[in-house]
């Protein structure tokens, strides 16, 4: 007998709606392969409705005043942390994670970054009015950009959420968000939440498949696309925008480089790496995934890694004892799973290097040593739980390896040695470069990277300015 259902909507204009069509797709919970909703899957009248909802909303969000925007953006913080497990096991269903660890780990982050944006809400300010020609003053003003399309990833469905809406929200824009059509679930839930705050139309969700994003880029509305996702996705997202002139922000793939160098304490290294690799399964474009060690302490290190990835467990989302759930969607696992049956012959696989289970996606935390520069694990994101080990020589042929991929987005040195520490993170050609330590985020300090990890900041004042334009007022003074 087959079990019923949820039905998820679309929010669009201060209602929950079925796609126009009618059309759908089933949403399947990643930890046990089995589908447990549906979603509507969005078409060109949803776009559209969506959009005009967003637009007519515009003028009096973009007029409200700052001080109002804030209350608005410190209410639905509030309304997070008191929905928190309805957000907690929407999330868990979504992409299987651990219930605690989504509790600690998700839930604080982001009702801190909302609550950033909001005190960042009452900081649109211009440099200073001055006289730069005589008999006429310069006023610079900061204004919001507009109608904004937004598309979230599934590897952090509600939080990229949060980093996408929230700075849109407290510059005055208002918003179309979709999901990823693999992870609808908690965002559909954020906007009854955001609903329940924000005049209608301000904040409008879609769901989807890659073609209902095409949709949103493509149409004349927006003023900005902001998308999270693959290199791929963003290229073709980049392509789209560019027909009209949309600004674009990106945050896409990564292949962060761990820079550890031999003066460094192992133990305490491998401890902080493997759960810096292993975390949400690798699924995670600033995952400490790819390490490059000093060959005088190779050998070490790699036992000592692989002895860590060992007591790694991976589970069912109500075990406590475990560090991460499964990949997101039978095309991750295979994508993952094809990266190891690959490998070239000099490559070692130390630890873990396939499936676990037969329910669910889930894979074994993985260490492969052996490797050369140019190999595809290297060169290309796993996004699994698949951490690369290659022994380097010198600091010069660590920093070419470093910097040698096509992603810029993190990094990370380890080193007891202050002035190494800061040349490396002179010359190492990523976004973020953490020093002897791997992953931390914080709302007032930027993440964006560099190359093919795409262009724009999310989180801090930067990522703030993002959602804004400059505008110059100059007028005469004998008027």
């Amino acid at each position: 007998m087959s079990t019923e259902l949820r039905r998820l909507r679309n929010y669009i204009d201060g209602e929950f709606r079925d796609a126009a069509d009618g059309r759908t797709t089933e949403v399947v919970n990643p930890a046990t392969g089995e589908a447990y909703a549906t979603a509507p899957l969005s078409g060109q009248a949803d776009v559209d409705a969506a959009m005009e909802a967003a637009a007519r909303a515009f003028p009096a969000w973009r007029d409200a005043t700052p001080a109002e925007r804030q209350k608005a953006l410190l209410k639905i913080a509030d309304a997070f942390e008191e929905r928190a497990e309805e957000l907690i096991a929407a999330e868990v269903e979504n992409t299987g994670k651990p219930i605690g660890l989504t509790r600690s780990e998700e839930i604080p982050p982001m009702v801190d970054q909302i609550r950033f944006f909001a005190g960042a809400a009452r900081m649109l300010e211009g440099r200073s009015a001055g006289e730069y020609m005589e008999g006429l003053t310069s006023i610079v003003r900061r204004e919001p950009i507009g109608v904004c399309a937004q598309v979230a990833p599934w590897n952090y469905p509600m939080m990229m959420a949060v980093w996408k809406f929230a700075p849109a929200l407290a510059a005055g824009n208002t918003v179309v968000l979709k999901p990823s059509d693999t992870t609808p679930a908690s965002t559909v839930l954020i906007a009854e939440i955001i609903g329940s705050v924000l005049p209608k139309g301000v904040f409008n969700v879609i769901t989807g498949d890659r073609d209902t994003g095409r949709l949103m880029v493509e149409h004349p509305t927006p003023a900005m696309a902001s998308i999270t996702g693959s290199v791929r996705a963003g290229m073709s997202v980049a392509e789209s925008a560019s027909k009209d002139l949309k600004r674009v922000h990106l945050e896409l793939g990564g292949k962060a480089p761990v820079v550890v160098f031999e003066d460094t304490d192992i133990a305490k290294a491998v401890e902080d790496i493997s759960v810096a690799g292993f975390f949400n399964a690798g699924q995670d474009c600033t995952a400490a995934t790819r390490v490059l060690v000093h060959e005088s302490i190779h050998d070490e290190f790699v036992q000592a890694l692989a002895k860590a990835a060992a007591d790694t467990k991976t589970g069912q989302p109500d075990d406590e004892d475990v560090l991460f759930g499964p990949l997101n969607n039978p095309n991750q696992l295979k994508q993952v799973s094809g990266f190891i049956e690959r490998l070239p012959a000099h490559a070692k696989v130390e630890a873990g290097g396939h499936q676990v289970g037969d329910k669910g996606y889930f894979f074994a935390p993985t260490v492969v040593s052996g490797l050369k520069q140019d190999d595809e694990i290297v060169q290309k994101e796993v996004f699994g739980p698949v951490i690369t080990v290659q022994s380097f020589t010198d600091e010069a042929q660590a920093v070419q390896w470093a910097n040698g991929v096509e992603y810029a987005l993190a990094s990370s040195v380890w080193t007891k040695d202050h002035g190494r520490a800061m040349r490396m993170s002179k010359v190492l050609d990523f976004g973020c470069v953490w020093i002897n330590t791997h992953i931390p985020l914080v709302a007032e300090m930027p993440h964006g990277g560099f190359k093919k990890s795409g262009y724009g900041k999310d989180l801090s004042a930067y990522g703030f300015d993002d959602y804004t334009r400059i505008k110059h007022v100059m007028t005469s003074l004998d008027a």
